[in-house]
């Protein structure tokens, strides 16, 4: 049986000949076969992961030639598209569609001698806090099969939770890779926005989304980043600097200046007990040596309306392309113009909660509402990204708490979605202006579901980020 520590581990079991590629994905396979019931593949590569191992096990011999993520078994979240498989944002509408080129994440996955084992099931369009919005089904929290996995990224999150896979890619546009890390008790990374290239992610909200990285170490989530940040021509927000080897002096001492949101630990919605526990860690780093303030943030009441007005204001923009005429699904029934075909097929092809968001979204910016919604929120979106830069002027990192609760259970929050959307309170911060964020799994709730602290850095510097990160886990 193979326990996945970390890639380094990987590596030298691999050089020294204890183990072989295709008896890792065979080890997986296994473990997948036996976890279906979680539901967090859409599809299982099977056959075409073992041949890429036997391909990679003919240089076994030769570690010179591996590539960076060499026999690493990775899944892919069902927005991410990889050339001749399916990708349908587990949505009808993309009902039968394949991907007829690879996401550059994915390229440069494949370029280092990753293994590909599968999509993975997520809440439609990425639009979701619970994996509950899924044409596949909802996907279940393999520590407590009663509650929700996170979302939008939750088959992403069971995937490395349940030991499915090594690392997977997720997206998040509010929190869809933290939220679910959270609520799995693994690691998860929105890196900043531009870090990584958006080119092939199926898009949800434009100037939001990212591609970020699930794993059970921090060093894993180095290695992987590595490999897929970086330039990129296809996307011109993508950045130019360069990338950074993330590995490098990730188990270095340093002491950091860091900032807290008095608001964030004082708000009505968070659980006593998630703020007993990150208070004592505050507390915890000032006596190890590092700089802990607490900063004002006068914001925090704004930031999830803000980003709910500007999220599906781009959704509605963005999901247009779904029309039944160039790929995906379209309607079965008659219809007599254009008009009624379109309506039709995106009236049975989108889910209830896509077209909820795409509705508020087409009125957000309808002609009289423009002004009032979605211009008063950019002016938001503004002052956010301009204070936050005022804190990083001063300040290394922020801290908050990731999710106001642990993971709820199914149906618990479905009928109130001013409760569902508060739950992405101290993550959509990140988004909104631009800056990397990471969950640590470092507590447990007295109902036995972990949580995690939320730590940011501003865009660019995941570096010191990981350094950090690396800190906190290994003293934990």
């Amino acid at each position: 049986m193979y326990i996945h520590e970390s890639i380094s581990d990987l590596r030298v079991r691999l050089s020294n000949g204890e183990l072989n590629c295709k008896d890792v994905v065979h080890h997986y396979l296994k473990e997948i076969d036996e976890k279906q019931h979680l539901n967090a593949f859409v599809e299982v590569y099977a056959e075409e992961a073992l041949q890429r191992a036997a391909q990679l096990d003919e240089k076994q011999s030769q570690p010179a030639s591996w590539g960076r993520l060499y026999g690493v078994v990775i899944g892919i979240k069902d927005v991410l598209c990889y050339n001749g498989h399916h990708v349908g944002a587990a949505s009808a509408i993309l009902k039968g569609y394949k991907a007829i080129y690879n996401a550059t994440a994915i390229q440069r996955l494949l370029d280092e001698d990753a293994i590909i084992i599968g999509n993975l099931n997520c809440d439609e369009f990425a639009m979701g806090s619970s994996n509950e919005h899924s044409v596949h089904g909802r996907v279940l929290n393999a520590l407590d099969e009663e509650r929700v996995p996170g979302g939008s990224s939750g088959g992403s999150a069971v995937a490395v939770q349940a030991n499915l896979c090594m690392v997977s890619l997720g997206s998040d546009t509010g929190g869809s890779v933290r939220q679910p890390a959270d609520f799995c008790g693994i690691v998860g990374l929105k890196p900043g926005y531009g870090r990584i290239s958006r080119y092939g992610l199926l898009a949800y909200a434009s100037s939001f989304d990212q591609i970020g990285i699930f794993a059970r170490n921090v060093q894993d989530i180095a290695h992987t980043l590595g490999v897929i940040a970086g330039e990129d021509e296809f996307d011109s927000t993508c950045s130019a600097d360069p990338v950074p080897d993330y590995t490098i002096e990730l188990d270095q001492n340093k002491k950091f200046k860091i900032a807290y949101f008095p608001e964030c630990l004082e708000h009505p919605s968070l659980d006593p007990e998630i703020k007993q526990s990150i208070t004592e860690k505050i507390n915890q780093l000032r006596s190890e040596g590092h700089t802990v303030d607490p900063v004002s943030f006068k914001y925090l009441d704004y930031v999830v309306p803000a980003y709910y007005v500007l999220t599906t204001a781009e959704a509605s923009s963005n999901l247009s392309r779904y029309d039944g005429i160039k790929f995906g699904y379209r309607t079965a029934a008659p219809v007599e113009n254009l008009q009624e075909l379109y309506c039709k097929t995106r009236a049975e092809g989108f889910g209830k909660e896509v077209k909820k968001r795409i509705m508020l979204g087409t009125f957000v910016l309808s002609t009289g509402y423009y002004d009032a919604y979605y211009a008063k929120a950019q002016q938001v979106r503004k002052l956010i990204a301009d204070n936050t830069q005022e804190v990083f002027s001063t300040y290394d990192l922020i801290i908050m708490p990731t999710v106001p609760t642990t993971a709820f259970r199914f149906g618990e929050k479905s009928k109130n979605a001013v409760d569902m959307f508060l739950g992405d309170l101290y993550t959509v911060f990140a988004n909104l202006a631009g800056i990397a964020g990471i969950s640590l799994p470092l507590f447990t709730h007295s109902n036995g579901m972990p949580f995690g602290l939320q730590v940011h850095a501003d865009r660019l510097k995941e570096k010191e980020l990981l350094q950090f990160s690396q800190q906190l886990l290994r003293k934990s």
